[in-house]
């Protein structure tokens, strides 16, 4: 089998940008996901387009029995998992901390931080037994500053950034690599999540100004990944050209 590359989120944005890219250079597959129907639409569409072999499973990362359930009933040669993409996050709602609602905070704290920890916690052992591996951590530019009304999900990807420096450290003598990718505006879902399908809100996010695309970052998680053995990339921001910072976008409007 050829290379492995695990990639939660697979469904939509990032995550799916992501599993076209790796598969396209030739990498196998394991897509997962909490849509059932994305995730078998895609893994036909990859099998029909690239040739590969692909593997999906359909679970809630917020989940940690179903976590652990699906990794462990992966057949052998599925488990020889040379690179996990954790991008599997979101937020939700865009309000003042004092005002915020406690399910909202649970939704982002359980995927954010608890989700990327149940999966990381399942295939690293597996990586560090072979001595081999790469985990690659989608945080945001939220993570390196706080900005209004970003509270909960800003403090959740600042746990990400620190999460991240841990696993290095960790990680160090069994020389499995450990990078974050941290964008800035990139338009995929992430807004319709957060503003709870008001479409409205969402389309005023990307007005005036031309953000990052999924695909941009997939193309900078597949750079990473396919660098020499003895180069890592610790930590990578990127920016859409018009945004300077989390809050400092200039718009042509």
């Amino acid at each position: 089998m050829n290379k492995i590359v695990l990639i939660t989120g697979a469904t939509s944005g990032i995550g799916k940008a992501c599993a076209y890219q790796f598969a396209a250079n030739g990498y196998s597959l394991i897509i997962t996901g909490r849509r059932a129907e994305r995730l078998e639409t895609i893994k036909a569409d990859i099998m029909d387009e690239f040739g590969i072999k692909v593997y999906s499973l359909r679970f809630d990362i917020r989940d940690h029995k179903a976590v652990e359930e699906a990794i462990e009933q992966l057949p052998a040669a599925w488990r020889k998992i040379d690179i996990l993409i954790n991008n599997a996050g979101l937020a939700v709602g865009l309000s003042r901390i004092q005002d915020g609602l406690i399910e909202d905070w649970e939704r982002m704290i359980n995927t954010n931080i608890k989700g990327l920890l149940y999966i990381s916690r399942q295939i690293m052992p597996l990586m560090i037994a072979r001595q081999s591996g790469h985990i690659i951590n989608i945080g945001s530019i939220a993570g390196k500053e706080t900005y209004p009304f970003g509270n909960v999900y800003c403090a959740t990807k600042h746990a990400v950034d620190s999460i991240t420096k841990a696993m290095r450290i960790d990680m160090l003598e069994y020389g499995i690599k450990v990078t974050q990718i941290a964008p800035g505006a990139v338009e995929t879902e992430f807004s319709n999540v957060r503003f709870k399908g008001d479409d409205a809100k969402v389309n005023s996010i990307y007005q005036g100004f031309e953000p990052l695309h999924p695909e941009d970052i997939a193309d900078a998680a597949y750079y990473c990944a396919s660098l020499p053995p003895h180069v890592n990339i610790n930590d990578l921001l990127i920016m859409p050209t018009a945004q300077a910072s989390a809050g400092l976008i200039h718009r042509e409007i």
